[in-house]
């Protein structure tokens, strides 16, 4: 429980894809991953569809990015640990 609430209270640079359409994502996640790498690590909120979290994993594996994809109760991010 406390690494929980370490992580509530860590400020992450964050992508937030709600609201991006699925043929968006991949060029918004690896933009954004270029234009802030130095800000690693970076969340990226997919929210609880499967495919938007298969598209992003699709563009770090791509990059060759390392990164955790949430479970649990983080399930729907992915943690972006370097790009």
């Amino acid at each position: 429980m406390v690494w929980k609430s370490l992580f509530l209270k860590m400020k992450f640079n964050t992508l937030d894809l709600h609201g991006i359409k699925h043929a968006d994502v991949k060029i918004e996640v690896e933009n954004y991953l270029y234009l802030n790498q130095e800000d690693c690590p970076i969340l990226i909120i997919c929210g609880n569809s499967q495919k938007m979290i298969s598209l992003v994993e699709e563009v770090l594996v791509k990059i060759k990015s390392s990164f955790e994809t949430g479970s649990g109760n983080n399930y729907g991010t992915i943690m972006v640990r370097s790009v």
